[in-house]
């Protein structure tokens, strides 16, 4: 349970990222619904404003994929597969409902194995446009009303307008919180760990929104007063691919002796930094946010002016990332055959290198067998770098 005002809050953090599910779990057992989901792309605040928990679904890289497959291809990407895996091992049984995006095929395409296979009571699929346009704005916009009409009908309440903006205002709140932790790692040394971070934004995907708010304010207080994590001034990182929802890939870049400052990662800056812009019709907010606010390979973005000009429109956040935590190098990491973001590894590493930044680009699986297999390869690019 989220309490004890004198306790260490990044301890509590760090307590609910080691027992993920624990407090999703107590509060199902106090009558409270939890809704399942996978990836950034999912409208939590849709789930949050129907009286729902969300809560992110995630896998574990030191547990071998076992049941799953026998359900899934293998072919399929075993981030998903360890999510699934997971599910059926009983980690999650304390879900209601699941919601999966059409962020990619290997989420789409396995929908009906998971609803199917898990069979509760309510199931969505949201299908989200892959290119930005105003036709592609309109038709998520109806998608995600959709969505909301069919969860009011599951929860036994249509969700009010009102009840969607709070739910936005909360999250908007927390996510603003989210960035003053990060300006915390702008100091040289940096004052909190990327692998206390990455724990922090893993935690709070477990439970509710008002309660990660309370303990990112006193996370935020505690890390100010404190003293810097590692004293000793490291060669500044930043961490660039899709989802690393396990410390282990970070925890191995920091042992290597770097600090990682900054990230363009899912969850962490991709999934927290954007803010739901407030309209008269809130689900249009959240149809802009989520459809061209999350910066990720899976949406097309058309190509304008010169190659330059599209670099910098489309990995321009990243340039800023590298000029505001003053990085030193950039660490690409991306699992095998992951096509959305392997086919723009050549574009990212261009536009970094271009910035005069070294660029170290490894491939995965998402497993700790082969994080532990990239040490001697981070070491030497730390060596580089220095």
């Amino acid at each position: 349970m989220v309490d004890g005002s004198n306790k260490s809050k990044l301890a509590m953090a760090k307590k609910h990222y080691e027992n993920y599910g624990n407090r999703a779990k107590e509060l199902q057992e106090q009558g409270r619904s939890v809704i399942g989901y996978l990836c950034a792309y999912v409208p939590v605040e849709i789930i949050s404003a129907a009286g729902f928990i969300p809560f992110r679904i995630r896998g574990d890289v030191n547990e071998a994929i076992t049941k799953a497959d026998t359900q899934m291809e293998t072919l399929v990407c075993p981030l998903v597969r360890s999510c699934f895996d997971q599910a059926l091992k009983g980690k999650f049984d304390f879900l209601s409902g699941l919601v999966i995006p059409h962020a990619c095929d290997s989420m789409c395409r396995t929908y009906d194995i998971w609803k199917h296979t898990l069979d509760l009571p309510f199931n969505q699929m949201i299908n989200i446009p892959h290119e930005i346009s105003e036709s592609s704005l309109e038709f998520f916009v109806n998608i995600l009303e959709t969505f909301r009409k069919g969860l009011g009908t599951y929860s036994g309440s249509q969700i009010s307008d009102d009840n969607l903006v709070s739910a936005i205002e909360r999250f908007n709140q927390m996510r603003s919180k989210v960035v003053d932790l990060y300006e915390l790692r702008k100091s040289d040394p940096p004052q909190i760990s990327g692998s206390d971070v990455t724990k922090v934004m893993m935690a709070g995907a477990g439970m509710p929104v008002d309660e990660f708010d309370d303990l990112l304010t006193g996370i935020i207080e505690e890390v100010k007063t404190g003293s810097a994590v590692r004293p000793e001034k490291l060669p500044r990182v930043m961490v660039v691919g899709s989802q690393i929802d396990n410390t282990d890939f970070i925890d191995l870049v920091e042992d290597s002796g770097a600090a990682v400052v900054v990230d363009d990662l899912c969850p962490g800056t991709r999934e927290y930094f954007p803010q739901v812009p407030l309209r008269d019709n809130p689900v249009l907010g959240l149809a802009e946010r989520y459809l061209g606010g999350i910066n990720c390979a899976r949406t097309y973005r058309k190509k304008s002016g010169a190659y330059d000009e599209y670099l910098e429109d489309r990995f321009g956040h990243i340039g800023k990332f590298i000029k505001d935590f003053k990085v030193d190098g950039v660490i690409l990491y991306f699992y095998k055959y992951c096509d959305p973001f392997g086919f723009e590894v050549p574009q990212i590493k261009s536009y970094i290198e271009a910035k005069g930044i070294p660029v170290l680009y490894l491939e995965g699986d998402y497993s700790m067998a082969a994080i532990g297999g990239l040490r001697t390869r981070i070491q030497a690019f730390l060596e580089m770098i220095v």
